[in-house]
C-alpha cells in the first residue's frame, strides 16, 4: 500500500508546482518570461530586498538532508532519504501554505555540505535542516545560521525540543510540580536530546537536576571521550545505569530505543511521573504497560495511535510561517520559546467541533490524556504563528514587522484556500439559537456522534429517532456521553397517541393522493416519515436523515408529501457549497431531479438564487450545458437550457444569470468575454453553477470531492416548506455537522418569517 502510494497512480512522488499567474497566452508567457521578466531583475539588483515583493522567495522554504540520519532507517544517503524529505515538503504546504523544495545533497563532509546550503540559500526565505547525523549536524546548523541571513533550523533537534517542551510544561501543571524542582532522566544523547535537554534548561530545569544517558550508560565523570554536547551533561552523581537515574526522577524523556524502561524503573520514579517515551516507532517502553504499572502517571510517545503525541508538525509549519511573514532573519531563542508557549496554551482552550469529528472522539479536554494539540487543529496556525512573528520583531530580527494583527489573522485563515469563513460565521449564528433537530439514522455511528458534537458545541438541540437501548451501548461503545438527549422510540413512544395523531394528519394532507389511515399508520413506522411529522407538527425545528443511492429518491417523496414544497414552486433541489482555491462555488441540483424539463431548470435557477442570498453573497449564474448561446439548438438538452436562462432573463432582468455555456467559459471570464463579449456576465467571476441534469451536477462535485479539490457543505435542501436535509448514510461526522448547521439557520429564518422565508422569486 505504501509503495503504490507514492507510485501515485503513474505520477510518482507527493508534490508538484502550480503556476500562480496566467500562462493562457503568448502575451502572459512574455511577462512570465523574456522579456517582462527583466523588469522586476533589474528592481532586485538595485535592492536586493525586492526579491520578497517580486518573487516566491518569501513563501519558500527548503528542507535539505545528506540522508545520515533519516529516522528508523539510518544513514541510507541522499536519494534514499527523498520520499521523506518529499513528504515535509507536503506537510509544510498542507499545514502552512508554505512552499517547499526538497534538496538531497550527496555529501557528508560537513564543510562541504555547508558551502553547498550556503551556495543556494538566496533562493529560499528559509531553510529546514532534515535527517542528518550528530554531532555534525550541531555544527552544520551553527555555521549556515551564522552565514546565512535567513532562518535556519535543524527540526530534528529544535521541533521535538519545541513540542515536548509545550508538552511539558502542561503536564508539569496537571501534575502539580515546579519545573524548578523536577528531577529530569534523559536516555538519548543524539540531537534531538540533546536539543530538549537545553531547552528545559532554558525553560527552568536546574542542569544539576539533569541525568542523561547514551547507549553506554550515563554521562558522568568517569565517561572518557565524550564529544563537546554531551561533556554538557555531564553528572557529578555517583551513578552509573539508566535505573539507578530513574529512582525519585520527575520526568523520563526518551529519544533512543524501544523497551529500555523497564515496569521496575517507573515503580521508582517520584509519585505523578511524567513520561515522554518518544522512540519510534516503539517507544521506550510500551504505552499499555506504562499506565498499567502507574496509575498516576502522564505519558506521551511519538505514535498517533495513543494519547499526548509528540508531533513536530505542531510546531515547524508555523514557525516558519510566522518567521517568513514578518521576513525574520533568524529563528532565535525568543522564537522558539513563544513557539512553545503558544502551543501550550492552545491546549488549554475548549477543543472545536471539527478537531473532535476529525480524530472521531468526543469531549477532548486538557488533561492527563491531552496536553498537547491536536495535529489537524486547524487554530495552530493563526496561534503559533503570530506568535513567532511577535517574537521575532520584540527580539530584532524582523525586517517586515505585521503592523494590522487582525488582517494578519484573517490572512492566516485564508492561507490555506479552503477558508471556512462562511461555515465560522452559520456556527455562530446557530450557536445563538439552537433548534430542535432531528437525528434519523441515530443508530449509525457517524450520524450519533455529529449528534453528539453539534449538541456539545451548542448548535442544537439532538432529538435520536431510534431504540434507546441500542443507541445507549452504541454511545458507550464510542465513547459518548448521551445524557440529557431525548431519544424517541418510534415503536415504544412515551406519547402513546402520537403515531396515531401523526397518521390522521398525514392522511387528512394527502387523502386527495389516495392515502389511506391503515396506510399512514402504516409509514408512522418508518422514521422518515415519523421525524418529518415531528417537523411538519412543530414538535422539531428541522431533521437530518441519511439515504442510501437506492432509496434517495423515495425519501425525496416523502419530504415532498409530509413537508411539501414552497408556494409558487412545483420541485424542490439540493445544493453544494464548494469552498476551493479559486473561491466558494454554489452548484445545482446535486441530488434529487433526474430527468430535468424546461420548468424544472427554471424552478432549481430560482432556488438556487435564492439560497445564495440566502448566504450573503451576490449570485452570479452560469446554466450549464456542452452548447453555448444556442450553438445546439436542434437537441434537446441544450435547447432546455436555453429556454430556461430566456424564461429568467425576461422574469428577473436585474439577475446576473446567462447561458447556456460550456463550463470552461463559466469559470474563465477573461475567456467567456473575449469569446461572447454580447453575455451578461461580462466581467463577472460566476459563483453558482446550475447543471442540465442529475447525472452531471452529481458527477462534478463527486469528481471535485474526491480529487481533493475542494471542501464542500452540503446536500443543502432548497424548496421544501420546511427544513428537512437529506445527506449520504456514509457522510463523515463533520459533513452532518455542517448540515446541521445550515438545518438550524434555516430553522431559525422558518421561525421568524413562516414560510415567507423562501423569499420566493
Amino acid at each position: 500500500m505504501a509503495l503504490a502510494y507514492h507510485k501515485n497512480n503513474g505520477r510518482p512522488g507527493k508534490i508538484e508546482i502550480e503556476p500562480t499567474v496566467p500562462y493562457s497566452s503568448q502575451s502572459d508567457l512574455s511577462l512570465a518570461y523574456s522579456p517582462g521578466v527583466a523588469f522586476p531583475c533589474k528592481e532586485i539588483e538595485a535592492n536586493p530586498h525586492d526579491a520578497y515583493e517580486y518573487t516566491n522567495k518569501g513563501n519558500l522554504v527548503a528542507v535539505i538532508s545528506n540522508g545520515t540520519a533519516v529516522l528508523g532507517l539510518g544513514d541510507i544517503g541522499a536519494l534514499g532519504g527523498k520520499p521523506v524529505m518529499e513528504g515535509k515538503a507536503l506537510l509544510f504546504k498542507i499545514f502552512s501554505g508554505l512552499d517547499c523544495f526538497d534538496i538531497e545533497v550527496d555529501e557528508k563532509d560537513t564543510e562541504k555540505f555547508i558551502q553547498v546550503v550556503k551556495a543556494i540559500a538566496p533562493t529560499f526565505g528559509g531553510i529546514n535542516l532534515e535527517d542528518i547525523k550528530a554531532p555534525q549536524c550541531f555544527e552544520i546548523e551553527r555555521r549556515l545560521k551564522e552565514e546565512c541571513n535567513i532562518p535556519v533550523m535543524h527540526d530534528d533537534q529544535h521541533g521535538t525540543a519545541i513540542i515536548s517542551a509545550a508538552g511539558l510544561l502542561n503536564a508539569l501543571e496537571i501534575q502539580g510540580k515546579k519545573i524548578d524542582e523536577v528531577k529530569l532522566v534523559v536516555n538519548g544523547a543524539g540531537a534531538a536530546a540533546v536539543a530538549c535537554t537545553r531547552l528545559y534548561i532554558a525553560l527552568g530545569v536546574k542542569k544539576d537536576n539533569v541525568v542523561m544517558c547514551d547507549s553506554k550508560g550515563v554521562l558522568n565523570r568517569k565517561r572518557t571521550g565524550l564529544n563537546p554536547q554531551k561533556m554538557e551533561f555531564v553528572t557529578d552523581r555517583e551513578i552509573n545505569t539508566l535505573a539507578e537515574a530513574m529512582v525519585d526522577a520527575d520526568v523520563f524523556l526518551g529519544l533512543s530505543v524501544k523497551d529500555v524502561v523497564t515496569p521496575e524503573m517507573l515503580k521508582s520514579m517520584a509519585p505523578r511521573p511524567i513520561v515522554f517515551a518518544l522512540a519510534n516507532p516503539d517507544p521506550e517502553i510500551d504505552y499499555n504497560t506504562a499506565v498499567a504499572t502507574r496509575d498516576d502517571i502522564i505519558m506521551a510517545t511519538g505514535r498517533s495511535d495513543y494519547p499526548n503525541q509528540i508531533n513536530n508538525v505542531l510546531g515547524f509549519p508555523y514557525i516558519f510561517r510566522g518567521a517568513l511573514d514578518c521576513g525574520a532573519t533568524a529563528i532565535n531563542e525568543e522564537m522558539k520559546h513563544a513557539a512553545v508557549r503558544a502551543i501550550a496554551a492552545l491546549a488549554k482552550q475548549p477543543v472545536p467541533s471539527v478537531v473532535n469529528a476529525a480524530y472521531e472522539m468526543e469531549g477532548l479536554k486538557f488533561g492527563k490524556d491531552y496536553i498537547l494539540p491536536k495535529a489537524l487543529d486547524p487554530r495552530l496556525i493563526t496561534t503559533v504563528s503570530p506568535a513567532v512573528a511577535r517574537a521575532a520583531m520584540d527580539s530584532g530580527v524582523a525586517t517586515r514587522p505585521i503592523t494590522d494583527w487582525n488582517a494578519y489573522h484573517g490572512h492566516l485563515r485564508s492561507i490555506m484556500g479552503f477558508d471556512n469563513q462562511l461555515m465560522r460565521r452559520l456556527t455562530e449564528e446557530a450557536k445563538k439559537n439552537p433548534q430542535r433537530v432531528v437525528f434519523a439514522e441515530a443508530n449509525t455511528n457517524n450520524m450519533l456522534q455529529a449528534a453528539v458534537l453539534a449538541r456539545n458545541e451548542g448548535i442544537c438541540i439532538p432529538i435520536l429517532l431510534g431504540n434507546e437501548e441500542m443507541i445507549a451501548k452504541r454511545a458507550d461503545k464510542l465513547g459518548l456521553n448521551i445524557d440529557g438527549i431525548e431519544i424517541v422510540n418510534l415503536r415504544h413512544d412515551r406519547e402513546a397517541d402520537r403515531r396515531e395523531r401523526y397518521a390522521h394528519i398525514l392522511t387528512e394532507k394527502r387523502q386527495r393522493s389516495g392515502v389511506t389511515l391503515p396506510e399512514a399508520r402504516e409509514n408512522m413506522f418508518d422514521r422518515n416519515y415519523f421525524g418529518m411529522m415531528m417537523v411538519e407538527t412543530g414538535e422539531a425545528d428541522a431533521m437530518i436523515t441519511g439515504s442510501y443511492p437506492s432509496n434517495r429518491r423515495q425519501v425525496a417523496e416523502i419530504a415532498k408529501n409530509v413537508i411539501g414544497i414552497r408556494p409558487s414552486y412545483k420541485h424542490f433541489a439540493t445544493l453544494h457549497i464548494m469552498n476551493t482555491k479559486r473561491g466558494t462555488y454554489f452548484l445545482a441540483d446535486t441530488s434529487i431531479n433526474a430527468d430535468n424539463d424546461t420548468d424544472t431548470l427554471v424552478d432549481i435557477a430560482r432556488l438556487a438564487r435564492t439560497a445564495v442570498e440566502y448566504f450573503a453573497q451576490e449570485p452570479v449564474i452560469a446554466m450549464l450545458s456542452y452548447s453555448n448561446f444556442g450553438s445546439n439548438m436542434d437537441l434537446k438538452s441544450p435547447r432546455m437550457v436555453h429556454e430556461a436562462v430566456e424564461i429568467m432573463q425576461e422574469r428577473y432582468p436585474e439577475l446576473l444569470i446567462d447561458g447556456e455555456m460550456q463550463v470552461h467559459f463559466a469559470l474563465n471570464k477573461k475567456l467567456r468575454d473575449k469569446n461572447f463579449p454580447f453575455n451578461r456576465l461580462k466581467g463577472k467571476d460566476v459563483n453558482t453553477l446550475v447543471f442540465p441534469n442529475l447525472s452531471s451536477a452529481n458527477t462534478a462535485y463527486r469528481t471535485l470531492l474526491e480529487m481533493g479539490s475542494a471542501e464542500i457543505i452540503g446536500p443543502i435542501q432548497i424548496g421544501l416548506n420546511k427544513p428537512v436535509h437529506m445527506t449520504t448514510i456514509d457522510a463523515s461526522v463533520r459533513d452532518i455537522v455542517n448540515l446541521t448547521t445550515v438545518a438550524v439557520m434555516d430553522a431559525a429564518v422558518y421561525q421568524k418569517m413562516g414560510s415567507s422565508a423562501s423569499n420566493d422569486k
